[in-house]
């Protein structure tokens, strides 16, 4: 039986209805926040809420432009800074002082960012295939897909398309592996084709130079101080390379590093190397 959860809503500092999934339990514990990359939504953390909801309290939202939220009128707040800002409304409005951030690509800038503004509200960090510095041929590949519009006539012609897409960051998935990835990535839309579920104007800040990330962003991740921190990197990721993840294991006295093999960008937190590493984590911030 999947875990039940609530969709509920917070409203961002310029007034957007934003949507997070909310999985009960973990009374006593910090509650662990997951937050998705560019192109995604709060159905990338099903497996791992549900895996882990009844002894945590996990709470998924999904950041303006994606999914159940608002979409923004001025594309412009589509950046990494924005969306911090609006987690921070999110944790203002359900009184969390303490959290356990777990962050893909995206949202494990967002981590960082978070960590720089207020260090004592993160109780622990997973960053999931991201660090204080990208490569740069990784952001070209994304910024050839994102903001394109395509559509599907069926979920198979979907799935396929990921796989022609996405092939090399997950050579071992089959059929029924992209069939789900589409069926997390996208929506029956109003004319009846499939597309992906959020604003195609994300694009546009991600498309400029420097739009990805903040520049500098070895001191946010520094922020993390000596909390428990997991650093996560796919064998074959093109986002973040291994002398990176070296760098990142050298600067902070709690951070762990795990290389999930046979994966690129980003690995998907079911792999067993990846559900071992989490758990660790969780186990230093009860």
């Amino acid at each position: 039986m999947e875990p039940t959860y609530s969709d509920r809503f917070w409203t961002s500092q310029d007034g957007l209805k934003l949507h997070f999934r909310d999985y009960p339990g973990g009374a006593g514990r910090p509650p662990v926040l997951c937050m998705h990359g560019l192109t995604r939504n709060a159905r990338d953390f099903a497996e791992l809420a549900g895996r882990l909801a009844g002894d945590w309290r996990v709470i998924v939202p999904e950041m303006r432009g994606r999914g159940m939220s608002e979409y923004a009128s001025d594309p412009a707040t589509y950046t990494p800074l924005h969306y911090a800002q609006d987690i921070l409304a999110l944790l203002e409005q359900e009184k969390i002082d303490r959290f356990v951030a777990i962050g893909t690509s995206l949202g494990g800038l967002m981590t960082m960012l978070l960590a720089a503004i207020d260090p004592a509200r993160i109780a622990a960090a997973a960053l999931n295939d991201v660090g204080p510095q990208l490569e740069a041929a990784g952001i070209e590949r994304i910024r050839e897909y994102v903001g394109q519009g395509r559509s599907y006539a069926t979920w198979m012609h979907a799935a396929r398309a990921l796989s022609d897409q996405h092939g090399e960051a997950h050579p071992e998935f089959g059929i029924e592996q992209w069939l789900d990835m589409a069926k997390r990535a996208m929506v029956v839309q109003q004319n009846g084709r499939i597309g992906y579920d959020y604003d195609m104007k994300i694009a546009e800040p991600f498309g400029e130079a420097g739009g990805e990330a903040p520049q500098d962003m070895w001191p946010a991740f520094e922020a993390l101080g000596t909390k428990p921190v997991l650093v996560l990197r796919g064998e074959k990721s093109d986002i973040l390379a291994q002398a990176t993840l070296d760098a990142m294991r050298a600067r902070l006295p709690n951070c762990e590093a795990v290389v999930v093999p046979q994966v690129g960008h980003a690995p998907m937190l079911n792999e067993p190397e990846a559900v071992a590493a989490i758990d660790r984590l969780l186990a230093q911030a009860r």
